[in-house]
């Protein structure tokens, strides 16, 4: 076999990748450079009706008996940024850099959830047959896993062929994962009377910036402050305290990103202007104590703002700050069968105000569908105790583990011998497309892998490097040990 340098192909691949556009939904480049880059080496490709694209290659000489196996990843990314960065994921490229070993974006996510799994994948299908040995192959590039797992959910029946999928969307290099949690949505809505702001009042923007964010599913145990609920807890202290009046207030982006940023606009009267900057200085000075391993970067800011002439009813803004502040957020339960692992949680993922309402969206997770179910309950009878409107969506199952997956012990047994230890073998809280992939195709023998990430799906993501040719040996290890 040819030695070859995997690192330089692969993050060739990624460069290409972080140049394209591919936001959740807006995937339409990413797959056109999937086909074109099928095209230019032979392999059949196709997309379906909602941007899958499917590339297949045959096997390589020797290998044409053995099981067909799916390598899949997903063509979009989080597109999260620092608030003060002017930034256009649909026309310009994630700037990278490499500090002390890892991969990093300025002021964004770099997107290698889950460009990686698309390079790692593009590197196999383009290696030449005397690179790689394996049987025949599909990739799968599914589209919006990132927003509800669109294209996994509406994959239809014999579009594939193999019996084996190696999903690529995991975050540990040395773990093997067997298994995930299902998830659902929550949407709120509060509708809302605006009143006129009372004469001598003076305007503020407060709000909270810089927290650390992350997977709302691979982080929730971090212990990181979610700034929806800090927010809110000012606020209804604030409430308590001052004739405060609430105007707008918004926080969060994506419903699988624990926010990083909130902020409100409020008034209060002129007499009480200093009093209520003294007590923020106060409650800041108490977050930082009370999160100061977690957030130490968090910025707390409370401002002078330019007058508008309405706020939200009182009563009415009382209730959703208060229901924002009571609402259940982080981890629910612990798993009693795998130690370590969450069971179930729930993330405050977005608040926005808009045309006479605020809409606020949160998200459930759980490897037991009745606890999911249970916390999607829990938040629904809060906010409607606080008188709100609340609606699910459909969600998405789980993947339940199959400890005698045949796939599984190929994995365990390549990894050793690559590296002379055992791998983890780990289910894991966030949601692969794993579980939607068994809807339609039950006979299929999974597993996902991947190179190390942190702080996903936020501007601190980065990949470590050395991982990158591990995991790369390790899947062309396992294709070349793929029984008939």
């Amino acid at each position: 076999m040819t030695k070859i340098d995997w690192t330089e192909r692969v993050m060739g691949i990624f460069a290409d990748i972080c140049r394209i556009p591919r936001p959740s939904g807006r995937e339409e480049k990413m797959g056109e450079y999937l086909l074109d880059f099928a095209a230019a080496r032979g392999l059949a490709a196709r997309r379906d009706e909602v941007g899958n694209v499917l590339i297949s290659k045959p096997a390589t000489p020797g290998f044409e008996d053995r099981k067909t196996v799916i390598l899949q990843a997903h063509q979009d990314m989080v597109c999260e940024k620092d608030a003060t960065l002017e930034h256009d994921f649909m026309t310009q490229p994630v700037d990278t850099y490499v500090e002390d070993g890892w991969l990093k974006a300025r002021g964004t996510t770099l997107g290698a959830d889950d460009g990686m799994g698309i390079a790692m994948a593009l590197a196999v299908m383009a290696a030449k047959s005397d690179e790689i040995q394996h049987g025949p192959l599909e990739c799968l590039f599914t589209v919006s896993e990132e927003t509800g797992l669109t294209g996994a959910m509406s994959l239809k029946d014999g579009w594939m062929n193999g019996t084996m999928l190696i999903n690529l969307d995991s975050e540990d290099e040395g773990e093997i994962f067997i298994g995930c949690a299902g998830g659902i949505n929550t949407t709120v809505t509060f509708d809302y009377t605006a009143c006129p702001v009372p004469q001598g009042y003076m305007f503020l923007s407060v709000g909270v910036d810089k927290l650390h964010g992350g997977h709302s599913g691979d982080d929730i145990d971090k212990g990181y402050a979610n700034a929806n609920k800090i927010l809110a807890r000012f606020l209804y202290g604030a409430m308590g305290k001052y004739d405060l009046r609430l105007c707008s207030i918004s926080g969060g982006n994506l419903h699988n990103a624990i926010p990083r940023d909130a902020t409100a606009l409020i008034a209060v009267p002129f007499a009480d202007r200093e009093n209520i900057r003294i007590d923020f200085n106060v409650f800041a000075a108490a977050i930082q104590d009370e999160y100061h391993v977690t957030e130490s970067d968090a910025q707390f800011i409370m401002q002078s703002a330019d007058p508008v002439d309405e706020c939200i009813e009182p009563a009415t803004a009382l209730s959703i700050v208060g229901a924002l502040f009571a609402s259940f957020n982080g981890v629910y339960a612990m798993s009693m069968d795998v130690p370590g692992l969450v069971e179930t949680s729930s993330n405050l993922a977005r608040v926005r105000t808009e045309n006479g309402k605020v809409v606020i969206v949160a998200s459930q997770r759980s490897s037991v569908e009745s606890a999911k179910y249970a916390v999607q309950d829990t938040l629904a009878a809060c906010f409607r105790l606080a008188g709100a409107r609340v609606e699910h969506n459909d969600g998405y199952p789980g993947w339940a583990p199959n400890p005698k997956s045949q796939l599984l012990d190929i994995s365990v047994r390549t990894y050793r011998q690559l590296f002379g230890r055992d791998p983890k073998v780990k289910a894991i809280h966030a949601g692969l497309e794993c579980g939607l992939f068994l809807t339609s195709y039950p006979q299929l023998d999974m597993i996902s892998v991947g190179p190390t990430l942190r702080g996903v799906h936020s501007p601190s993501e980065r990949l470590e490097l050395a991982t990158v040719p591990m995991v790369f040996d390790h899947l062309v290890a396992i294709l070349r040990e793929i029984p008939a």
